[in-house]
């Protein structure tokens, strides 16, 4: 009876420290997200766009070839689609992003790129390719 106490014990004592262990380890993403272009928390509520924070930045300016990304900051979901809400262009749509996660593309030429939120049609942004 006295072998069983003490095993059962030992058992408990290793269960509680691997526990606690693992608790005091948080676990970290091995590379940050990088985001040329940030939808904030709340976008998806109207009003932003009176601020101009619905994406931030509202326009972005790169050259010709280079990459832009967007990252979903808020808690709801969102579209990066080209053109207008009344008339969308086709030239890129990311579907809906979830919150934390990112859509990018590649701009090929120049000019100025509208685009918006399927979901949320005041939010509004602009890319400027040189």
């Amino acid at each position: 009876m006295k072998k069983i106490l003490i095993a059962v014990c030992l058992v408990a004592v290793l269960a509680l420290s691997v526990a606690f262990s693992l608790g005091n380890n948080p676990i970290t993403p091995a590379v940050e997200p990088k985001a040329d272009v940030v939808i904030p928390m709340s976008a998806s509520r109207p009003g932003c766009e009176k601020t101009n924070w619905c994406f931030t930045p509202p326009e972005i300016t790169i050259e010709s070839g280079k990459t832009v990304t967007w990252l979903n900051n808020d808690s709801g979901l969102h579209t990066v689609t080209s053109g207008y809400y009344d008339k969308p262009d086709g030239m890129f749509d990311s579907g809906h992003i979830d919150p934390d996660r990112t859509f990018s593309y590649m701009f090929e030429k120049a000019g100025d790129f509208h685009y918006f939120c399927n979901l949320h049609p005041w939010m509004e942004g602009t890319v400027i390719v040189k």
